[in-house]
């Protein structure tokens, strides 16, 4: 009985380890999906080209994924209260600077972390 524990153990372990590519696919797909409603019903949030909207969508989960790791906050809007609202329009606005063809205002970052949060939570899958 220990020894078929250990064994699933191991396997559990080996899939944690490899790279789910189809995962990673997945969670792209649905950050752009998520991104693009977000664009098309926030003013002040603008994007210009699907191309931009993967780019985008690649580099938001990125950035969250950093800050989530080095501060151990879900940076969502409904992640960490207040917290994780102003984290995630923080991250929003702070995407422009690395993605030629998005644009957001300070106020289209607040609205948009707001909207992202909502259609977040109705779409399947983590996006931001």
């Amino acid at each position: 009985m220990a020894e078929q524990e250990r064994n699933r153990n191991e396997r559990t372990q080996g899939k944690d380890a490899g790279i789910d590519i189809g995962g990673i696919l997945i969670r792209l797909i649905v950050a752009s999906v998520v991104l693009a409603i977000t664009a098309f019903l926030t003013p002040g949030f603008r994007i210009s080209g699907i191309v931009t909207l993967v780019i985008a969508a690649a580099v938001l989960t990125l950035i969250d994924y950093l800050v989530s790791r080095v501060s151990g906050v879900n940076a969502s809007p409904f992640g960490k209260g207040i917290i994780g609202f102003i984290l995630a329009a923080i991250i929003i606005y702070a995407t422009q600077f690395f993605v030629t063809g998005f644009n957001v205002t300070i106020l289209g970052a607040l609205i948009g972390a707001l909207v992202f949060g909502i259609v977040d939570a109705i779409i399947p899958g983590r996006a931001m």
